[in-house]
């Protein structure tokens, strides 16, 4: 900007000392929100490369703290959200899948249910249980979590693994064994 503006644009030697000062204290910050330090660092950077890319549009006497505080909280909730939809996503499609089937086949149904037991054998105890709260009793892995006193997140990576390796054990069978056990 113009010296004439009384107006001290965003130099190298001033962002420099922003980040020294903020740097530290806004990991800390994104990492309450999204629980993971390499995340939040990388959320935090992108707030610098941001400031720096408006370094024009900013006064280094103005709000800056704000502004970066600000923006990083910003971005860990898109970070949060995105991440969300994603998870959200893929999960619905793995485990709400349903297929139409005509009509079941009794002796089909039975070899199935056959085949689903011993693929059940398969699966590690606690990985077994959660799949069987979730699938059979149809509870959800909020009330499993609280249930077996893990966190839903436990819940959702034991059932995500119960899913490949059932997968694995029906890999041309899967549609019918969703159709079977949803």
């Amino acid at each position: 900007m113009d010296n004439q503006d009384n107006h001290q644009s965003l130099n190298r030697v001033i962002f420099q000392n922003l980040f020294e000062k903020y740097y530290q204290n806004l990991c800390r910050f994104a990492t309450g929100y999204v629980r993971d330090h390499d995340t939040a660092e990388e959320i935090v950077q992108q707030a610098f490369i941001n400031l720096w890319n408006q370094k024009d549009n900013i006064t280094p006497e103005g709000p800056v703290k704000s502004y970066l505080f600000t923006s990083v909280k910003n971005r860990c909730l898109n970070h949060i959200r995105d991440r969300k939809k994603f998870r959200s996503y893929y999960l619905d499609i793995e485990t709400e899948l349903i297929i139409p089937v005509p009509e079941k086949d009794n002796i089909m149904e039975e070899d199935l249910e056959a085949q689903l037991a011993k693929a059940l054998d398969k699966l590690p105890e606690k990985c077994r249980e959660i799949f069987i709260l979730c699938r059979f009793e149809e509870m959800k892995y909020k009330d499993v979590a609280e249930k077996l006193g893990i966190s839903q997140k436990t819940v959702e990576t034991q059932m995500s693994k119960a899913l490949k390796i059932l997968r694995g054990e029906f890999k041309d069978f899967w549609l019918l064994f969703i159709f079977f056990c949803c």
